[in-house]
Formats: structure tokens, C-alpha cells, sequence
């Protein structure tokens, strides 16, 4: 399958793909342009959640592919996105405790295509993005995750803190990765689970981390103190798939 990241230009095709109900990830737009079409399009931009920037013309002539931009570029998903609930479904379909990966603040998309990859092989059920601060599924990440984006659902949502309220309806418990956690071979990660990884320089933010139910961490023996996040996003899913195999013996 090949991949590509759709860019869409020109104000007639920009507002027919949000019409469309097309998955948009950024609209860029020329900074002071305040006429009818373009203010439309932002409407539709902002009743969808997409992510404005307003550029230089210099910018926006860059970006282009074409030189028709008309003040307008918006940048599709590579991939569509699915729903939470498809991922729940998923576990259930599966027989098993659901198991999801949830990203705070990561804007790299080699991080999340390899983040992505790793879920699907340790056996995730889904991985949930937000709309804000976050890369979206660029054709970078649908490379990156070596066609694992085939099979694991991707959910974008507007609120992490709100979503987890919601999945621990659900039975969901959730621990954040956090350098000052419990040791992850002393937490118990059994059951239905969602794994919270942030951004290296960040971490998991504030707001967030108070939603989930215990931090946990990897030990650390180096004289650096954090890892990549998507190595973090593996080591600590294996110690789920350890805990998980453990289990069922």
C-alpha cells in the first residue's frame, strides 16, 4: 500500500473536503485575509477542531504544490481516523481486557509511527492521539509504523483528561509513565488497562497525569535520565504483555 499525505488547495477544494467530512489535520491560511470564502472555511475549520495557522504568503507559497493556493492549504490525514469505541470493540471482538496506549504532547512523527508499530505488536487494542500538540497520522508516521497502521485503530479526541474520565467508565484504569512512578515490576498492570506516555522533554502534563489512577517508571541505571518515547512506549507495553502472560499461566 502506498502512502500519502494529502495536501488539498484552493478554496473551493478546501471547503468540499471539510464538507466532505474528510479528516483534516492542520489548515493553514494567509494571515489578514478576511474575505467571505476564507472565512467560511475557517468556520467549517473550527466546528471540526482543525488546528489554524495563519501564514506569510512566502509560507503558504512553499508549502504549495501547485501556486493555486488561494490563501488556503489544508493537510488531510494520511490515514482515517477511527472512533474510541472502535477500539473498545476491538477488545471485545478479541475476548480480552482492553489495552490502550494514550499520547500526551508527542509531535514527532518517527515517535508515533514507531509507537504505533510497537502497540499493534504487543498487542494493543488501539492508541488514542489528541488534536492539539500532537502529530497527526502523516504519511512520515504511516511509514514509520511499517504497516501496523492497517491494523490498529488510531482515535484523535479533543480532551485526553475527558477521555480518560470516560474509559474509566468503562472499567479502564490508567498509569502514567512519570521518571518519579512506582518501578513498573512493582505496579500492577494486570486488567483492563490504558498506558499514558508523553513527550520526552515534557512528559505526560499536569492535567492529565492527576486523571490517571498511579505513575509508574523504568529503571534507570545510565547517567541520562529518560529514554526515547517510543522506546519508553515499548519497554513499558512489554511489561503489560509480561504481567498479562504471567496471568494466564
Amino acid at each position: 500500500m502506498g502512502y500519502h499525505e494529502f495536501t488539498i488547495e484552493g478554496r473551493n477544494a478546501v471547503m468540499e473536503a471539510f464538507r466532505s467530512g474528510k479528516s483534516i489535520d492542520k489548515l493553514y491560511v494567509l494571515d489578514g485575509c478576511q474575505d467571505g470564502p476564507v472565512l467560511s472555511i475557517k468556520r467549517e475549520a473550527k466546528k471540526q477542531d482543525t488546528i489554524i495557522r495563519y501564514v506569510d504568503k512566502e509560507r503558504l507559497d512553499q508549502l504549495s504544490e501547485t501556486g493555486k493556493h488561494q490563501g488556503v492549504i489544508a493537510y488531510a490525514a494520511a490515514y482515517e481516523y477511527a472512533e474510541v469505541d472502535d477500539i473498545l470493540n476491538l477488545a471485545k471482538e478479541k475476548g480480552e481486557d482492553p489495552f490502550i496506549l494514550l499520547l500526551d504532547n508527542i509531535e514527532d512523527p518517527h515517535n508515533l509511527g514507531a509507537i504505533i508499530r510497537t502497540a499493534h505488536l504487543a498487542g494493543a487494542h488501539g492508541v488514542i492521539i489528541p488534536k492539539n500538540r500532537a502529530v497527526g497520522l502523516t504519511a512520515t508516521v504511516a511509514r514509520t509504523s511499517a504497516g501496523a497502521l492497517n491494523y490498529l485503530p488510531v482515535a484523535k479526541v479533543t480532551n485526553l483528561s475527558k477521555t480518560i474520565e470516560e474509559l474509566k467508565k468503562e472499567g479502564l484504569w490508567f498509569a502514567a509513565a512519570d521518571m518519579d512512578g512506582t518501578v513498573m515490576y512493582d505496579a500492577n498492570l494486570t486488567g483492563p488497562i490504558g498506558l499514558v506516555i508523553g513527550s520526552e522533554g515534557e512528559g505526560v502534563s499536569r492535567l492529565v497525569k492527576e486523571k490517571c489512577d498511579y505513575t509508574i517508571s523504568i529503571p534507570m541505571k545510565g547517567k541520562i535520565d529518560s529514554l526515547n518515547a517510543s522506546v519508553a512506549a515499548g519497554v513499558l507495553s512489554y511489561e503489560i504483555v509480561r504481567q498479562r502472560l504471567a496471568g494466564n499461566k
